[in-house]
């Protein structure tokens, strides 16, 4: 009887080794899997025989690897040489726009070591976005487990999504290649066109994941599309819609896969037997849904009459979705809605004076060129506060020194705390319940785990302690948009 090592992988990225179990274990663990209702599901590692994993909806990835199996690497070779590609990690963070396009996504949860491909086959051709489904439940904190099978078996994307939570969790930059297609023959389609976004989303392909799904009212998918029309991806799907799932398989064209940029669905790509993403709403998917567009199409300018003091409209919504997606989330408390405040005009005013505009150019109220740069992603980034926020290592230590013994809510610089408790948050390592700008235990213990994952450093022991460095915080910053001080 086959023995297994058992361990577990953590949101966080740590493992907690079990113990070993033997083959009977592992029949129980599949047959709690199959229940009806069961927030766990298993998966075999695809090219590893006997290696079993346990997809659970807290986060956790449980790992069952048998005690003789041969060592192996999560990334095994794929053909290019370390030259070829640009350097990974969130320090790369985004290039100038126009040059390029947003290779790292503000505020998206870290999932692996930040490297995946390389540098792309066909840089000449058009840029693309591919969709597929992870065929698992979404909510909870499935994106957090999903996305470490997906590292565990070198089967990558650039992005993984949940509809559900909007949450977007990130791989690696998008200027690289990602690792969830097979090759079409000798053509590496990871590494076709300009860049190749390849974005994995929560759900079943028989059960569209856009079906009750509103864009507008989804930042974080705005964002995702706001990057990816920062590479140029024209909004539309080339190769039609995605086909009904189960039923027949579509023609995959290499003419147009190759030829063409836009959105395709995994089971356009030639070379490829999948038949996800489902019969998805193209229209939402391109950021439509709610009422009926203006005439000239969803994105033209529907006119200054549609925002300012006593507007409430589905405009008004996509204005502050889109401010989002370029910086001015910090205007917004409890996020962008129908009714006009002072949230969209403050966002509206920085977005307008990160141009360089100022007086009756920069009053806060979008015009014709405004929303233009919006919704085209042109133009340059609201920057993090005015000037970046700044974060003193020395200051959290002291909130840490005085919060943690403190009565619950004491505040000592609460609003570098705050920025501080905000990227957590944003890691999926601290519930936003708790930021509060009051640097109490939960807080510790979150930077404890930022400072255990391989992006905060990989610390162990007493220098994983929860309580700031310069180093660790520095690379939190470079993810968050603000700056770290000693």
């Amino acid at each position: 009887m086959t023995t297994h090592h058992a361990a577990i992988i953590h949101p966080d990225r740590s493992l907690t080794y079990c113990g070993t179990v033997d083959e009977e274990h592992l029949d129980t663990v599949r047959a709690l899997a199959a229940l009806p209702d069961t927030p766990r599901f298993t998966r075999e590692h695809p090219a590893r025989p006997g290696s079993l994993f346990v997809l659970r909806e807290d986060g956790d990835l449980d790992w069952y690897e048998p005690v003789d199996a041969a060592p192996f690497t999560v990334h095994a070779p794929d053909g290019h040489t370390p030259a070829e590609d640009t350097e990974p990690g969130p320090a790369s963070a985004t290039l100038p726009r126009g040059a390029s396009g947003t290779t790292w996504i503000s505020g998206a949860i870290g999932i692996g070591d930040g490297s995946i491909g390389g540098a792309m086959d066909t840089p000449d051709n058009p840029p693309r976005v591919v969709l597929h489904t992870t065929e698992s439940p979404a909510g909870g904190r499935y994106l957090e487990s999903i996305g470490s099978y997906l590292v565990q078996v070198a089967s990558e994307p650039q992005l993984i999504y949940c509809p559900v939570t909007d949450r977007v969790g990130q791989f690696g930059p998008l200027s690289q290649s990602g690792r969830a297609l097979k090759n079409d023959g000798a053509r590496r389609t990871n590494r076709e066109g300009k860049v190749c976004i390849q974005i994995e989303v929560l759900g079943y392909a028989s059960k569209p994941w856009t079906t009750g799904w509103d864009p507008a009212s989804k930042p974080g998918w705005q964002k995702i599309l706001a990057a990816a029309r920062s590479w140029g991806v024209p909004k539309a799907f080339p190769a039609g819609p995605p086909a009904r799932y189960p039923g027949p398989d579509k023609p995959r064209s290499r003419s147009v896969w190759q030829g063409s940029g836009g959105y395709f669905g995994h089971c356009d790509v030639p070379g490829n037997d999948h038949g996800d993403p489902g019969q998805i709403d193209t229209g939402k998917v391109l950021g439509g849904g709610g009422p009926p567009p203006p005439p000239g199409g969803g994105d033209a300018f529907p006119g200054a009459g549609n925002f300012g003091p006593g507007a409430s409209n589905a405009y008004v919504t996509r204005l502050g979705n889109m401010l989002c997606a370029r910086g001015g989330r910090r205007f917004y408390s409890v996020g962008p809605g129908p009714n006009w405040g002072d949230a969209d005009r403050n966002a509206t005013r920085a977005f307008q004076q990160a141009q360089g505009w100022f007086g009756s150019d920069a009053d806060g109220l979008p015009g014709p060129t405004t929303w233009e740069l919006l919704v085209t992603g042109r133009g340059n980034d609201i920057p993090g506060g005015g000037s970046t926020p700044s974060v003193s290592v020395a200051h959290l230590k002291a909130a840490a020194s005085q919060d943690i013994p403190a009565p619950d809510g004491h505040t000592t610089y609460p609003s570098e705390v705050r920025v501080l408790e905000d990227a957590l948050a944003a890691e999926g390592l601290l519930n936003r319940a708790y930021v509060d700008g009051s640097f109490g235990t939960r807080t510790r213990d979150a930077y404890a785990a930022w400072q255990r994952s391989s992006a905060g450093g990989g610390y162990s022991g007493s220098d994983a302690d929860g309580i700031p460095g310069l180093t660790s915080l520095q690379r939190l910053a470079a993810r968050h948009a603000f700056t770290a001080t000693a």
